[in-house]
């Protein structure tokens, strides 16, 4: 067999994203994984991402039968990157040949650090890039939830972000639930703000700003992030207040779904997803190349 690897920078064009999406479903049917979603491909057609697939196909087929897939998330410079290989074409070096082609193109992108993604019970990744030298170092799980109506307490009022009245307090609730200093929240704020799709939407309890969420549409989708609360109004039900609202705003706007991302330790913030019927539906582990 003959293959060719080729590398295609974001955005890619609508045939690259068919065809990694094709073999995404195709992976998913036989290992039942959502690949799609390590490999960021619903973020690899937006112009404001940086990243890069390495694709490899099979030339006498003329098919694509594996994909990696790098991406900057938070323009930091640092790479978030997975692989996916054809189950029928695994075992035969593919997954080597795209990892050397993705190292070659975060060398060049001059990366500062990277994490490589593993579904949770993919074993075969697992033992993959421990082999190269990663090492464990935390895990995300991935929560959702359907979108319903939500009737307001009357204590908690929630509306988008002002910045004239709300930004100081709102940089204090970031230092003190993320440890941000104030540029990093400005940064935050500005992202949150002035990016296509993203709401970030404040609390009041009793007229005092009490917690954020902000909310991400992709697709039928939307996503739950930068979610926080004040030590000072914390266990008063704001937590799950801005839960309930981006439900019932999705079901408004007339999103299928609501998502979330959360680190596995936190289990505080589990105990609030849960309670607030979210149910997770995949863990994504995270390695950090050690050289060993």
């Amino acid at each position: 067999m003959n293959f060719s690897i080729i590398t295609a920078s974001f955005p890619i064009d609508e045939e690259t994203y068919k065809e990694i999406k094709t073999l995404c479903d195709d992976a998913c049917t036989i290992d039942q994984y959502n690949y799609s979603a390590v490999l960021n491909l619903n973020d690899s057609q937006k112009v404001n991402i940086r990243g890069f697939f390495v694709l490899a196909y099979d030339d006498e087929k003329d098919e694509l039968v594996g994909a990696a897939s790098a991406m900057d998330q938070m323009g930091l410079n640092t790479y978030e990157w997975s692989i996916l290989v054809a189950p029928m074409y695994r075992e035969i070096g593919i997954d080597e040949a795209l990892l050397k082609v993705l190292g070659d193109g975060l060398h060049q992108r001059g990366a500062e650090g990277e994490l490589s993604l593993v579904i949770e019970s993919d074993k075969y990744r697992r033992n993959f890039v421990e082999k190269y030298g990663y090492t464990y170092s935390f895990s995300e799980a991935t929560f959702e939830a359907k979108p319903q109506i939500f009737e307001q307490n009357e204590r908690i009022f929630i509306r988008p972000y002002f910045e004239v009245s709300d930004i100081d307090q709102l940089i204090e609730i970031y230092g003190e639930a993320f440890g941000d200093i104030r540029e990093e929240s400005l940064e935050l704020i500005s992202y949150n703000t002035t990016t296509e799709g993203r709401i970030l939407w404040i609390a009041l309890l009793d007229d005092k700003l009490a917690g954020t969420v902000t909310s991400a549409k992709e697709g039928d989708v939307q996503w739950i992030t930068a979610l926080a609360v004040h030590p000072d109004f914390q266990g008063q039900g704001v937590a799950t207040a801005l839960l309930n609202w981006v439900k019932d705003f999705a079901l408004r706007n007339g999103e299928n779904l609501i998502m979330l991302e959360v680190e596995i330790e936190n289990e505080r913030a589990l105990a609030v997803y849960e309670k607030a019927g979210f149910i997770k539906s995949m863990q994504v582990d995270y390695f950090i190349y050690s050289g060993e």
